[in-house]
């Protein structure tokens, strides 16, 4: 087994990728496979967990994370629990747990968890690298009013029950930069733009050799909580929800009112998705059903959250979002119990739909600049990073203001947790990265 200097760790909204630095190959860095259930291999570990309720009450007994979970939760998703996207709410005061089968879990249980599963499905690939690690975090962590510190202190309790004692934080689009450095020839200023799951991050670095080894000037960084999740959003928003009952009525005490907007918010982000079967709102819902003008929308709507069909229904969206990357449409398609939704989506109407999110995007790049003293034409490269920064209308944005020439991309999965690795084998490593 190699002997192994460092781990980066990209823990993301929609998939964790881990990277080792091999001591022996000068600070080279590899992202782990993990074997698949269906016997392929990945190097994206989706970030989910699914509960069952074990013997004896057992919670933590009978859960997983991955594929695996994903797999459990769908073989019978009545008698599951299965948390996604928690990275959302590291940084929100306003989470101070969740109940599980009747135990209490804070976010950092739920990390520690995740990790522990992620560790025993690497094979053993990571059980020499814990003496140092490299964890990625977000120029800006996602939610309303996210607490940088509150996200740190539970990131460092959930890495310390881990066995993770030696560590350090690097901004992710850092990580990314780093990674990209290699391809560099000379000095130049750098914009990593980074789109993960729930948020969007840019840095502007300054690269340059100095004494045979890359040497890197950070000048500024913003971020913004939007990326892929809410480009999703938008699609179920203004696809799926309206034939599920969004705009709707519904009769109660002689009155014609619409069905509430508040259960398709929910409904949409599909990190709530989970936890809304067992709300007040389903409750609600399913009395609205019983006198609902659209009887057959708001059927399909309590079905779709009550049979667990939700994962495949983000499946599909993805899907058309992924095909929309290279083609002016693409059909919606999903089936599941009686639930049929077929639609066939524009990207012009994507685009239309994520004005606000694209604006929100420009906007945290004017930052960048604006910090860092820049304009466009002072930058040399864009380093594109992340599944969201293959919507043309997102690539858009820096090729009309730094040219179509200065843009990078490549490495889009794996480019962070392997930059990460490859900074815990330099000499500096407190020149990228910050408190532990």
């Amino acid at each position: 087994m190699a002997r192994l200097t460092a781990l980066g760790i990209d823990f993301g909204t929609t998939n964790t990728v881990v990277a080792v630095a091999d001591a022996d190959a000068e600070g080279a860095a590899s992202t782990i496979r993990f074997a698949t259930p269906s016997g392929g291999l990945e190097t994206a570990f989706r970030s989910v967990l699914c509960f069952r309720e074990a013997a004896h009450g057992d919670v933590t007994g009978g859960v997983d994370a991955g594929p695996w979970a994903i797999d459990s939760f769908l073989d019978e998703p009545r008698d599951a629990r299965l948390i996604q996207s928690f990275k959302s709410f590291a940084a929100s005061a306003a989470f101070s747990g969740t109940s599980i089968f009747g135990k209490r879990f804070q976010f950092e249980d739920l990390l520690s968890l995740f990790l522990r599963r992620l560790w025993g499905h690497a094979g053993g690939a990571l059980d020499d690298a814990r003496a140092h690690a490299i964890v990625g975090r977000p120029v800006v962590f996602a939610g309303a009013d996210p607490d940088e510190a509150l996200a740190l202190r539970r990131y460092g309790m959930a890495l310390e029950r881990i066995g993770l004692h030696r560590r350090a934080y690097a901004y992710e689009p850092v990580g990314a930069a780093f990674f990209f450095a290699r391809r560099l020839q000379g000095a130049a200023t750098v914009l990593v733009a980074d789109f993960g799951g729930g948020t969007s991050d840019f840095s502007i670095l300054r690269f340059r050799q100095e004494g045979g080894r890359v040497v890197a000037d950070p000048l500024s960084r913003s971020g913004v909580g939007v990326a892929g999740d809410a480009f999703d959003y938008r699609i179920i928003d203004h696809v799926v929800s309206p034939q599920l009952g969004k705009g709707s009525s519904y009769r109660s005490g002689g009155k014609i009112l619409p069905v509430p907007g508040r259960y398709y918010a929910a409904f949409a982000r599909w990190n709530q998705l989970a936890l809304m079967k067992w709300s007040r709102d389903m409750r609600e819902i399913r009395e609205i059903g019983r006198t609902a003008i659209d009887r057959e929308a708001i059927a399909g709507f309590v079905e779709l959250l009550e049979g667990g069909h939700g994962y495949r229904l983000y499946q599909s969206v993805a899907s058309v979002k992924e095909a929309l990357s290279s083609a002016e449409s693409a059909e919606l398609h999903f089936d599941a119990g009686d639930v049929r939704i077929h639609s066939l989506v524009r990207r012009s109407d994507f685009e239309a739909w994520i004005g606000a999110e694209l604006r929100a995007i420009e906007q945290a790049v004017d930052r960048a600049l604006d910090g860092a003293g820049l304009k466009a034409g002072d930058i040399d490269r864009v380093f594109l990073t992340g599944g969201s920064s293959f919507v043309p209308a997102v690539r858009a944005i820096f090729a009309g203001r730094f040219g179509a020439g200065a843009i990078e991309s490549g490495g889009e999965f794996e480019s962070i947790a392997t930059g990460l690795a490859m900074i815990g084998a330099q000499p500096d490593v407190a020149a990228w990265t910050h408190g532990a």
